[in-house]
């Protein structure tokens, strides 16, 4: 009986210890690891946030940039890191498909992180080059569908969500594509805008100034609603593809087993910073939206994304090594 209380009153020592660190949090400088290279729109975002970010959290917070394999370089640091709250991860859908397209990665994208805040996201959008000679989604399908050779469709590389959503969209129509992938979008919207290649699903942030220049047409975008940026283009679902949604996200995630008072905290220092008008428009002018909710339904819009993302990759058949 004796151990028992002494076990006890150590549990509940440290149960208090934890809590008490958690109220000091944070107390030094925190850093934002970035899995993509600077000036693309995760960047863009991550830093949107780490500049006012200070102002409600009282300290320091960094935004470091280390791209590689496919955000797995930065995701397998974060996965063996401390969960202290000094350490955190602002990331893409692209977390939720290395689950699936991955044959040997070294961490699990869900179990391994905790989901801290979804800020926002941008959806994909299916663009032609202007000498396709198409202008709405049910044309494109029509020639995708009778077209012997094929209609050449870019990516910015193989299990992109942009690859894996054109793959649904493949399995969904009966569309006869041939797959372009490229290392990234800017090379991608190179080819597009010099005709090199016929369409596109593409991030409505990297298409936006050329559809709104007129030198890319959109047909459809993947989402729910119609985005401002671009009123008057459909969504698949209007222009005749029913249910057929799919985004990139921006979200900010811990290492598994962070403390649920330190993961609230920085939840709602993050939404105050990204509900402020001045961020929203930001957000909008890029073609996004912001989302901002918090580790629960985060968490459960997670593991909805990864299923989704799953059921991609197997219909693209992309994996790798």
């Amino acid at each position: 009986m004796k151990r028992n209380m002494a076990m006890a009153a150590g549990l509940a020592a440290l149960t208090m210890s934890a809590a008490a660190w958690a109220q000091g949090y944070p107390n030094q400088s925190i850093e934002v690891v970035v899995p993509y290279a600077a000036g693309g729109a995760t960047d863009v975002i991550a830093r949107l946030v780490a500049t006012d970010l200070p102002n409600e959290l009282g300290q320091q917070v960094v935004v470091v940039n280390k791209p590689g394999a496919g955000t797995t370089l930065a995701a397998s640091e974060l996965a063996r890191s401390q969960p202290n709250g000094y350490k955190l991860y602002m990331t893409t859908a692209a977390h939720t498909i290395s689950a699936s397209l991955y044959n040997n990665l070294r961490y699990d994208p869900i179990k391994d992180f905790a989901p801290i805040h979804l800020v926002a996201r941008i959806p994909i959008v299916l663009v032609t080059t202007p000498g396709f000679g198409v202008e709405t989604l049910a044309g494109y399908i029509e020639r995708a569908t009778t077209s012997k050779d094929g209609i050449t469709v870019a990516s910015p590389g193989n299990g992109t969500p942009q690859h894996l959503a054109q793959a649904l969209f493949q399995k969904q129509t009966g569309a006869n594509f041939v797959h372009i992938p490229f290392r990234g979008d800017a090379p991608m919207v190179t080819d597009l805008l010099a005709g090199q290649v016929e369409s596109a699903f593409i991030t409505l942030s990297a298409a936006l100034p050329h559809i709104q220049s007129g030198k890319l047409n959109a047909l459809a975008v993947a989402n729910p609603t119609r985005i401002d940026a671009i009123k008057d283009v459909p969504t698949m679902d209007e222009a005749g593809v029913k249910g057929f949604n799919a985004a990139t996200w921006f979200g900010l995630f811990g290492p598994a087993g962070l403390e649920p008072d330190i993961e609230n905290r920085l939840h709602q220092a993050v939404n105050k910073v990204a509900s402020t008008p001045a961020f929203v428009e930001r957000i909008e002018s890029m073609g996004g939206e912001a989302v901002n909710i918090g580790p629960a339904e985060f968490r459960d819009y997670v593991d909805a994304e990864a299923k989704q993302w799953a059921q991609a990759v197997e219909a693209s058949g992309a994996r790798i090594d």
